[in-house]
């Protein structure tokens, strides 16, 4: 466990002292990017004559996000890359926990018709994760010694990039400025793809058979699944009070061909807190409705203090 965090440590470290020489500078006015990269360290310790309850954990986050934006006369071209990635460790805990893994690329090319907000738009979003993800359970077991002991074990629900999401859309985008914008598409197209491991199936095996439930959407013996349907996406920041914003991302998806009323819904809150150049804190809210995965939401909250280093400047005027 401390090898991992000084590892995602350094990692942070390295990438705030190389990113200004990494990152080419932009020489054209067409161009304009910006981003930041961000670690959250929390910790806690209790000893063992410690009565006020608590148990002794260890976490890490880190964080990249990069926008890279162009503009020439009424065609404009926007990509925003996130990664988030955290590891917790609690004591008595046989094995790591995730706090959060994201990767997520979304980019709008638009072409703005006649003088108004409105463009013809293409979209594209790749939406996925870095590593397994697992349910954690306790099992009684009777060890060589005749003794049953509750033995921590788990279940892998999720692998890397397992499921990843692809999507591709033709419609119409209303943007004001690069804060404040949405895009219509009725024309999506979108790809779940998946490991075989979690899917594959004996056809044989009526037992299997019946057991089996589609893996994110996808079928037995299958690793993929296309979509054909419409989306939508908004997107706003604006500053709540002096060095605090607040951002909005609000997807929606729904699939002509299978239930077009079950509606699939991912909606992002993020507040950036500046306390100074390299410290800052923030609070991050994602819900997440998919019937293909589960009859609820699924939620995720992360908040933290810790340090960031921006990767460029962001444009002054309106995109």
């Amino acid at each position: 466990m401390k090898s991992i965090l000084l590892s995602l440590l350094f990692l942070s470290i390295s990438s705030l002292a190389t990113a200004q020489d990494s990152i080419p500078e932009v020489k054209t006015t067409n161009w304009a990017s910006w981003g930041r990269v961000s670690f959250l360290f929390n910790q806690s310790a209790f000893n063992d004559d410690w009565q006020g309850g608590g148990v002794t954990n260890v976490s890490g986050n880190l964080g990249i996000s990069y926008d890279i934006q162009y503009k020439r006369k009424k065609l404009s071209w926007d990509t925003k890359l996130i990664s988030d990635f955290g590891l917790s460790q609690v004591k008595d805990q046989r094995y790591l926990r995730k706090t959060t893994d994201r990767l997520e690329l979304n980019s709008i090319l638009g072409n703005q018709i006649n003088q108004s907000y409105w463009n013809y738009s293409t979209i594209f979003n790749f939406r996925s994760q870095f590593i397994s993800g697992y349910e954690f359970f306790t099992e009684e077991e009777t060890g060589d010694d005749g003794v049953t002991r509750p033995i921590q074990k788990r279940r892998e629900t999720s692998g890397g990039f397992s499921p990843s999401y692809f999507q591709l859309g033709l419609g119409f985008l209303w943007k004001k400025s690069k804060n404040f914008n949405f895009n219509i598409a009725p024309a999506t197209t979108r790809l779940i793809t998946v490991s075989s491991n979690f899917t594959d199936v004996d056809m044989n095996d009526p037992v299997a058979v019946d057991d089996y439930t589609p893996f994110f959407g996808v079928e037995a013996n299958k690793t993929a699944r296309w979509e054909v349907g419409a989306s939508f996406r908004g997107y706003t920041k604006f500053e709540v009070a002096q060095n605090i914003h607040m951002e909005n991302i609000l997807s929606l998806y729904s699939d002509y061909l299978a239930d077009p009323e079950n509606i699939d819904i991912d909606y992002n809150l993020n507040l950036f807190l500046k306390v100074n150049k390299y410290i800052s804190g923030n609070f991050e809210f994602q819900a997440i409705y998919d019937d293909n995965t589960t009859r609820g939401f699924q939620i995720r909250q992360v908040i933290g203090l810790g340090f960031k280093y921006d990767l460029g400047e962001r444009p002054t005027k309106k995109a």
